[in-house]
């Protein structure tokens, strides 16, 4: 059997072809090789559609150097491409038009104003789930102010905090409200009655970006920073959902956000779930709580978006132990738990994709035409150790159509 090949999909971060993951895609391709699966990185840009080829990007660990050549497509596809306001956006929405029936390791996953539609359809999730509402008029906020004393003002398509509002209930009438603006840059709080608050919210550009209002849950530690946790649950080699790990994020003084490229910073789950409960008892369920119903959450989308491979779910905590879903990232980043000290999980958090990838690549194989449905069973609760807690289905789109195997 030849070398499988697995292309990460990507795109550049501006016109200048600078990868925002190249130390991560470094370790993939040394891991990749290790497993026997070969590993190259491109983007949108780089696909010549008349040739069906791709200038791709290729890491060399004996020179430690980065090559470009052109080669045919590869047996898997995984999708890193975050959301961009760019040209380069647009690029991936023609690549994956064109080339949507080709074998990836997850699809796109969908807007949090749709996930969170499609996971409150489900009773199970919905004690999970903060209150939510698309913003599209005054009426909106006016109803969320009177209902809730912390509101949380949020873009549906943001990413690392930008453009996030706090606001908090101080009087009957009078309200303090915080955040980040669309370059992250911390916004100092201010107090303001509803009248000049509502003028604030108005020139918020809620209406082009689209955002949504949630329900706020107090997780604020002792000193005033928020905290939260990332909860990653991948695909293991055996195609099953698995709860990998989870790291405790805390924001840095000012800020509503825990975000790390904002300025939190990262530690372990158990040493800030205790600072938080300080009852091991009760943190100990917490945590296998959150791994079964994360899990859950992920084999649920699947069910309903398509074959995916990971996913990071934030979580609140209340004082209480009460777990909340903040919202679910369908490309997380893997830096939080090395961070935060937790080499094991961060390991894990690499190479697990590439197991998947061969699993998927033999599931294909097998077959006598050279499709898999990507439909997986598995029950797996273990932060890393292969418990199981939940079951996982999906769907695929078809298998590779253009190309053979990697030139």
């Amino acid at each position: 059997m030849p070398q499988p090949v697995l292309g990460i999909l990507t795109l550049y971060l501006n016109d200048h072809q600078l990868l925002e993951e190249r130390s991560i895609y470094q370790k993939m391709t040394v891991a990749g090789a290790k497993l026997g699966l070969r590993v190259f990185v491109f983007t949108p840009a780089d696909v010549n559609y008349k040739q069906h080829r791709i200038h791709a990007l290729f890491y060399q660990p004996e020179t430690k150097q980065w090559t470009r050549r052109w080669t045919t497509f590869p047996n898997m596809i995984f999708d890193r491409c975050r959301i961009q306001r760019s040209h380069r956006f647009e690029q991936l929405k023609r690549f994956r038009s064109v080339y949507g029936h080709l074998n990836f390791l997850n699809r796109p996953l969908r807007n949090k104003w749709t996930v969170y539609k499609r996971l409150h359809t489900e009773s199970r999730f919905r004690p999970f789930l903060p209150y939510t509402r698309m913003v599209e008029g005054k009426r909106d906020i006016d109803e969320m102010l009177s209902g809730y004393p912390l509101l949380y003002l949020k873009p549906i398509n943001g990413t690392g905090g930008r453009g996030i509002l706090r606001i908090e209930r101080l009087q009957r009438s009078t309200w303090r409200v915080q955040g980040r603006d669309h370059s992250r840059k911390i916004i100092k709080p201010s107090t303001l009655s509803v009248t000049a608050l509502h003028a604030k919210l108005a020139a918020w550009d809620m209406k082009s970006r689209k955002y949504l209002i949630q329900q706020g849950i107090a997780l604020k530690l002792p000193g005033g920073r928020v905290h939260d946790y990332r909860m990653l649950v991948q695909k293991n080699g055996h195609g099953e959902w698995e709860a990998t790990g989870c790291a405790g994020r805390v924001g840095p003084p000012g800020s509503i956000t825990s975000n790390l490229h904002g300025g939190g910073h990262a530690t372990t789950m158990t040493s800030l779930l205790h600072r938080w409960i300080g009852d091991e008892e009760k943190e100990q369920q917490i945590i296998e709580q959150a791994e079964t119903f994360s899990v859950d959450v992920a084999a649920y989308l699947e069910q309903s978006y398509g074959r995916l491979c990971e996913l990071a779910l934030d979580l609140a905590i209340d004082r209480n132990g009460r777990i909340w879903l903040l919202e679910v990232n369908p490309k997380p980043a893997r830096e939080v738990f090395s961070q935060a000290g937790d080499k094991r999980t961060y390991q894990l958090a690499i190479t697990k994709p590439l197991e998947y990838a061969l699993w998927l690549y033999a599931q294909k194989s097998r077959r006598p035409n050279g499709r898999t449905t990507g439909r997986t069973t598995g029950r797996t609760t273990g932060r890393t150790t292969g418990r199981t807690t939940g079951t996982a289905a999906g769907r695929s789109t078809g298998a590779l159509q253009i190309g053979p195997e990697n030139a």
